[in-house]
């Protein structure tokens, strides 16, 4: 029975990471400050810390004795990471180089981490694949290419594997409408049930690429599985390459749930991306042979969205 640690792990996706991991019979390590998550939110099984990704020696403290890391901690809101820029990259790239950090000290176990679509900035139209040359348009993007860049320098220098999945819109069960940073799936659900208008920034032509939490937690699993077969440094895309503007996610909602949204257009945000879809297409990196997990249709906004993520690789097994 192998034991993980998972920063980050009592909010929106890493909760459900530790049911998954929990499920399959590992013991897990929550590490969290719950600034944004919930201790709630976890099975009673996870052994909790309340701490700082930031702070290298709880980290460290924190990933003794474990098999791998799954990073999920960071401030995820694209908005905060302007205003508090200083504070943000402490959590968001310091508190990545504290994980890094911690597992070459801790027998340079593997590292899956959190990084983000936020790093690509607009490239213009059509789906966007991990050759794309990064341009963030916020801080919270830099943030998140800085750490791929360490990761990248942790194996390299360290020999710490890391895979580090390019979130692009993740939704489900535990994201909080309450939230200033919750995703705009949960935002617009809780209002149109409320009878309450949709904001929209700007007019609800962007496009997003919404992916289901289920399948990236699958996903961030397999890719552990893969690291602890054959280590190695790589980033990939975690989207299902369809597009969905949220004008029409407003409509489609409203029709799942018998509610006839009033839509808001207003100003668009500062940094706001107009199109945001992913390219799933790459091959997976190399690794012994292993079976891709079988891609689960999701519960999409867009209807017939599927998530294609493709690192190969089983779960871990007990």
């Amino acid at each position: 029975m192998a034991i993980f640690l998972v920063t980050g792990g009592a909010g929106f996706i890493g909760s459900h990471l530790t049911d998954a991991l929990l499920q399959a019979g590992h013991r897990v390590r929550v590490l969290d400050d719950l600034s944004t998550g919930r201790r709630a939110n976890l099975d009673p099984r996870c052994e909790f810390i309340l701490g700082d990704v930031a702070d290298a020696m709880a980290v460290r403290r924190a990933a003794q004795g474990t098999a791998g890391v799954f990073h999920l901690a960071a401030i995820a809101s694209v908005a905060r990471s302007n205003e508090e820029w200083c504070g943000t990259h402490r959590v968001n790239a310091a508190g990545t180089v504290a994980v890094l950090d911690a597992a070459r000290a801790v027998g340079r176990v593997p590292v899956v981490y959190a990084s983000s679509a936020a790093i690509y900035g607009d490239q213009g139209a059509g789906a966007i694949n991990e050759t794309a040359r990064p341009a963030p348009m916020t801080a919270y993007g830099a943030d998140k290419l800085a750490s791929e860049l360490h990761a990248a320098i942790g194996f390299g220098i360290h020999a710490v594997p890391s895979i580090g999945f390019r979130f692009f819109n993740v939704y489900g069960p535990r994201q909080d409408p309450a939230s200033p940073y919750s995703g705009v799936i949960s935002i617009f659900a809780a209002r149109i049930a409320a009878g309450l208008p949709v904001a929209l920034h700007g007019d609800g032509r962007q496009t997003r690429d919404f992916v289901y939490v289920l399948d990236v937690v699958r996903h961030l699993v397999a890719a552990m599985a893969l690291l602890r077969a054959a280590p190695q440094a790589a980033v990939l895309n975690l989207c299902t390459g369809h597009g969905t503007a949220i004008r029409a996610l407003a409509q489609v909602i409203g029709e799942t749930t018998g509610g006839a949204p009033a839509l808001q257009p207003g100003p668009a945000r500062p940094g706001d991306i107009r199109a945001s879809v992913g390219d799933p297409a790459r091959p997976a990196p190399a690794a012994a042979p292993a079976r891709l997990p079988s891609s689960r249709r999701s519960p999409a906004p867009a209807r017939g969205s599927r998530c294609h993520g493709r690192c190969i690789g089983s779960a871990p097994r007990p």
